[in-house]
């Protein structure tokens, strides 16, 4: 297992063991709280974490198990996300904790595993482990904020949000194809300063158009979990904007997003 490898399942345990410090404590009623996300309460983000967790331990140690989960999705592409949301919130919340906390331990144990160089499947572009862990984190990341407007917390901003980040701008291209575009041929510079007050930046230096202000906001946007109208962002140009209006870094269909908060 590599460095950096080491490093995001590091942060990835840290993100899932601080949403299931939020959920833990909840009576049933609790886990029925409503989300932003509209449809879902409480146990179907931590369902939907369980079972992307599971399809993503298939696809790193059972590739039987992966296709046969491709076949069934391939059956209703625009509705298998919330069908499956909807059967494993229905289970009783301990047996739903138990699941997710079992999947999360198995992948991040098979991810560390996996041999240098492969590939895996995903809904997506094939990916490496530390992709793969990567976009596991970008989930938890953006279910977790779900969960936590929906209890009335804040969530700390802390510098673990870069690898939403670095998922948001890798996806770019993803996010076009998804929708039926044509790939983006205008090059984008990122200057984005996290929460520590580090910058990171993504693209060439002298690119004519750039977007720049919070990571945090940023990560908040390519999740869709933020309108780019409400987010700490400043964009130049007519690719910047276009990016930010498209933006997704997630797999799957693309999703209505948030409505804008300002009048």
């Amino acid at each position: 297992m590599n460095d950096r490898l080491a490093a995001v399942l590091a942060d990835l345990r840290a993100e899932g063991d601080q949403l299931e410090d939020l959920v833990v404590p909840l009576d049933e009623p609790g886990w029925r709280t409503p989300t932003p996300a509209a449809g879902w309460d409480v146990a179907h983000q931590v369902a939907h974490l369980a079972w992307t967790d599971e399809a993503a331990l298939a696809a790193a140690t059972d590739r039987a198990a992966w296709d046969a989960g491709v076949r069934a999705a391939a059956q209703d592409p625009d509705g298998f996300v919330d069908a499956e949301a909807a059967r494993g919130a229905a289970v009783p919340p301990g047996e739903l904790l138990d699941r997710w906390r079992r999947a999360r331990a198995a992948l991040a144990e098979a991810l560390a595993a996996v041999p240098e160089g492969t590939r895996l499947p995903w809904y997506g572009p094939p990916m490496s482990a530390t992709s793969m862990a990567t976009a596991r984190f970008m989930e938890t990341w953006a279910h977790a904020r779900d969960v936590a407007a929906a209890l009335g917390v804040e969530l700390p901003a802390d510098d673990r949000v870069r690898h939403v980040v670095h998922l948001g701008v890798r996806t770019r291209g993803f996010a076009y194809a998804n929708r039926g575009l044509p790939a983006p041929t205008a090059e984008v510079r990122v200057v984005l300063t996290l929460p520590s007050g580090a910058v990171v930046e993504h693209g060439p230096a002298d690119a004519p158009a750039r977007i720049t202000g919070s990571a945090h906001d940023f990560a908040l946007v390519v999740t869709q979990r933020l309108h780019p109208e409400d987010a700490d962002l400043v964009a130049v140009g007519e690719a910047a904007f276009e990016w930010l209006d498209l933006a997704q870094a997630f797999a799957g269909p693309s999703g209505p997003g948030r409505e804008p908060r300002r009048g």
